[in-house]
């Protein structure tokens, strides 16, 4: 049985985990803005550290936000970083949180953790998107930085978790397809990584039991699709023969209004899983469509 440690897990990947390891009957302790000085320390003595705090970016990029974003996962690291260094049996495996964001809008090759291009300068890209770059290379610097010899140090590169569970995209995704509004987005040509919910805690569960690995993990399904697939696979499992599209301008007016970014929509994410699977990973759902007649099939209930 493991002792894990979840910072920031209340939300939507903490409450998957949570669920998954304590099905599992492993010890999980999820901490939060309101655990005691106490309850931190259980990070001395784990076995495995998954950090997860980081404010939500699903929000318009305002300075205050802005702000938020990057402070609440830098300095996290850093907190857990001088818990680690204090303790005296410091855990043996710390895996942080980070982002397939990190990588470059592109259409042409998959980006996977050998050859993958780290994004920022791309010339078709929006300005405006250069900030979940950095916010994402400040997150990793603070994280490569730490020193830890007794732990081991995983980033995981995660693409969009697909599950019934508040918080994730997937229950929006199915909303508009039920509304005859699945149709692409933007032009749709936009590649969509993806992992469901069942691939991303058995992939957390396989890297905290592999103890020969560390370093940077994408953990996203080995098939991405373009975005147009992608809604096409949603509005077939929900019987929706068509759907209205969004043009980009379109997605723009919407996002305003419900404060948030078309980045999450329109930026081409092709990630693929290399490590994962030369590590002998074996994917439940490797093809979206398939993921998606799982989700749907399951009316709205989260598996875990």
């Amino acid at each position: 049985m493991f002792k894990i440690v979840i910072p920031g897990g209340s939300g939507h990947l903490g409450t998957l985990l949570t669920r998954h390891f304590r099905h599992q009957r492993h010890d999980v302790i999820v901490l939060g803005r309101k655990s005691t000085p106490a309850e931190w320390r259980e990070i001395d003595g784990a076995d495995a550290v998954i950090n997860l705090i980081g404010r939500s970016v699903d929000c318009r990029y305002g300075e205050k936000h802005r702000r938020e974003i990057l402070e609440s996962r830098v300095e996290s690291v850093r907190k857990i970083a001088t818990l680690v260094a204090e303790a005296k049996n410091p855990p043996r495996a710390w895996l942080q949180a980070s982002t397939a964001t990190l990588y470059a809008h592109r259409f042409d090759a998959a980006n996977d953790e050998v050859h993958g291009i780290i994004g920022g300068n791309e010339a078709d890209a929006p300005s405006k998107w250069r900030f979940s770059i950095d916010v994402a290379l400040a997150w990793e610097k603070a994280f490569d930085e730490v020193v830890a010899p007794r732990t081991r140090k995983l980033k995981l590169r995660t693409a969009i978790v697909m599950s019934n569970h508040h918080g994730s995209a997937f229950p929006i995704f199915r909303l508009i397809a039920k509304l005859g509004l699945g149709g692409k987005m933007g032009d749709g040509k936009q590649w969509v990584s993806w992992i469901h919910e069942r691939d991303f805690v058995q992939a957390v569960e396989w890297l905290i039991e592999e103890e020969d690995m560390s370093g940077v993990f994408n953990l996203a399904a080995p098939n991405p699709l373009p975005n147009a697939e992608f809604m096409r696979a949603i509005r077939e499992t929900c019987g929706r023969r068509f759907g209205i599209g969004g043009t980009a301008w379109m997605l723009e007016i919407a996002a305003f209004v419900h404060r948030t970014e078309t980045e999450l929509l329109l930026k081409s994410r092709r990630v693929v899983p290399r490590r994962l699977l030369e590590s002998g990973f074996q994917f439940e759902f490797e093809r979206w469509p398939d993921a998606a007649r799982d989700l749907c099939g399951r009316g709205g209930e989260s598996v875990w």
